[in-house]
């Protein structure tokens, strides 16, 4: 079946036909909610293709429209407008069918098998605010193509390849020099090294810090960091043991946001694949300044687009290497109809050059999508990238610390222990998220903390703090079923509660087409403001009339079973007090 507003507007769409007219027709909101519920638009566009009368089109389909059982009150407004509202017995009738399958709201598409690419944490350091949105975004927007219907794999893609490998390496040469990865006869034993994900949080900078005050050091650098891509055993062995270990502490961090990964692949494992990858791109490869690049621009470019360097002057890869590399892999393993890539706008010219060079070579088909989907940085109060109080990069762990600090407060003071921090954590990530996925996807933001801790306004706690008042409702019944319904609609304050569940069609499919996770936000403001309205005006469990009363539960039950659904759309946890 599908969703209700789909269902009004092929019934549009039919009468149009009966008509003599031809339209796929889109209903809106309407901007006047005393003449209609939701308008239709396009009679203007008819008639300007017809070069006929716009008026007689619509008076002719607001006849035919007033005959259909679906509606109530269609009328005609200005040159052309049509008003409409839906019959309550049809509106009700499709709400309770919803109320135990939540698909009935979404329009599902047809089935594709994608890949989002997201995350991207580099091996050997600590994830920093910088890798938030790439992961917000990105799991949200995993969800969103599964909620619609398509198969997707989630891959974080670790940057475990590049000058932090000859960093930290570097440095640990320098302090175990007696370790056998050091030595000349290394016999491939790979011994098991003693370090934690705290030592690496200290080494990097340290070396980091070494190589740019000492030339010597930097050189030393580039040259272990060219001896692994060249796979020199002993430095291989040695950089995947320390990406063990920092996967594991990256991969509690991403639990805490609640990404969940379905591949936990990396740059170096595209390495098997380059061979096969340059076989394919070879013929479209020429030499420049030594290295081996591909030119990508068109004719049509309205910027320069300068060519792809593929190979560098030394022989060795490099980051479009490995990802075109990491591409041919998909293709190979998954024959994915789309890829898609969440990560910082600034990355936009380079994943273009590399979109086209996979187009043009034939590493990929013409009919596979390739997208990027940047996003905007979340900055400070100063309208600056978000730092810590003395200018430094804030870790990602230490920005939920001081977010979960400031939710520990909010908390009612009769929730103790470890429930107190347990219901804290989530509140924190709840706080992060809404604040993140709210802005459009390629703006950038303000993220005030104590803002978007408030119970009030557009924050995850204000949508959180109307499902804890759901659930406390049904808490206190004597007598509990697990299933009410609706009897009827005896109140404009359930009206809009159904009216803006016929709404969510749309809210999700703006938010799939345009990849932006801000009109889910926005809807679930909107519902739970309507639902707190409703729920100022009604009593519910006093209520004298069984009839409405079951109708105020499955209303209430309703209305939290989709705050919950979208909710893990988003990947924030419910709660159950607050």
């Amino acid at each position: 079946m599908k969703p209700f507003i789909k269902i009004v507007e092929k019934r549009v769409e039919d009468a149009l036909k009966k008509c003599g007219y031809e339209d796929e027709v889109t209903l809106s909101v309407s901007s006047r909610p005393d003449l209609g519920q939701f308008q239709y638009n396009g009679v203007m566009g008819i008639a300007k293709r017809l070069r006929t009368n716009p008026i007689e089109i619509a008076k002719k389909l607001v006849e035919e429209l007033n005959q259909d059982e679906y509606f109530t009150n269609v009328n005609m407004a200005g040159p052309g407008f049509i008003n409409l509202s839906f019959n309550n017995e049809k509106l009700v009738e499709y709400v309770n069918l919803v109320k135990d399958n939540f698909d009935l709201l979404v329009d599902k598409k047809e089935t594709k098998n994608v890949i989002v690419d997201y995350g991207g944490a580099n091996a050997a350091k600590a994830l920093h605010v910088g890798h938030m949105r790439s992961a917000n975004i990105g799991e949200a927007l995993k969800r969103l193509y599964r909620l619609v219907g398509h198969k997707v794999i989630g891959d974080v893609h670790l940057g475990d390849v590049g000058r932090q490998a000859g960093m930290v390496i570097s440095e640990l040469k320098l302090r175990h020099p007696d370790w056998i990865f050091f030595k000349d006869n290394y016999d491939g034993s790979n011994p098991k090294i003693d370090i934690t994900p705290a030592d690496l949080g200290e080494i990097y900078p340290c070396a980091s810090n070494a190589a740019k005050e000492n030339e010597e050091r930097m050189e030393e650098v580039r040259e272990i960091t060219a001896l692994i891509d060249k796979g020199y055993k002993p430095y291989v062995d040695l950089w995947k043991q320390i990406i063990e270990v920092s996967s594991e502490d990256i991969k509690q961090v991403y639990d805490i946001l609640n990404c969940d990964f379905d591949l936990w692949e990396g740059e170096m494992d595209s390495y098997k694949y380059i061979d096969d990858t340059i076989k394919i791109l070879n013929p479209y490869l020429y030499e420049s300044e030594g290295a081996l690049v591909m030119d990508v621009a068109k004719e049509d470019d309205k910027i320069e687009i300068p060519p792809l360097i593929v190979i560098k002057k030394d022989g060795s890869t490099i980051y479009a290497t490995r990802d075109l590399a990491t591409i041919y892999s998909r293709m190979e393993r998954f024959s994915p109809d789309e890829i898609c890539y969440v990560v910082d706008n600034r990355q936009g010219m380079y994943f273009k050059q590399v979109f086209r060079s996979s187009y043009k070579s034939g590493l990929v088909k013409e009919s596979t999508e390739l997208n990027f989907y940047g996003f905007g940085t979340m900055n400070g109060s100063d309208g600056k990238p978000f730092k810590t109080r003395d200018g430094g990069v804030m870790e990602l762990r230490q920005l939920v610390s001081m977010v979960e600090d400031v939710t520990y407060t909010k908390l009612k003071e009769t929730i103790v222990g470890d429930e107190r921090r347990e219901l804290s954590g989530k509140l924190a990530i709840a706080v992060l998220k809404y604040a993140d996925l709210l802005p459009l996807r390629n703006t950038d933001y303000i993220f005030d903390v104590d803002k978007f801790s408030s119970l009030e306004g557009k924050t995850g706690p204000y949508i959180l703090y109307t499902a804890v008042r759901i659930n406390s409702i049904f808490s206190k019944l004597e007598s509990k079923k697990d299933k009410y319904d609706i009897k009827g609609i005896y109140s404009d304050e359930e009206l809009n509660i159904y009216l803006k569940l016929v709404e969510l069609t749309k809210t999700i499919d703006a938010a799939f087409n345009e990849k932006t996770l801000s009109y889910i936000c926005d809807y679930l403001f909107n519902l739970a403001n309507l639902y707190n309205k409703f729920y100022s005006e009604h009593n519910i469990l006093n209520e004298e009339d069984e009839n409405k009363k079951e109708t105020y539960l499955a209303l209430s039950q309703l209305t939290y079973s989709v705050i919950e659904k979208l909710l893990n759309v988003l990947a924030i946890d419910m709660i159950d007090k607050m």
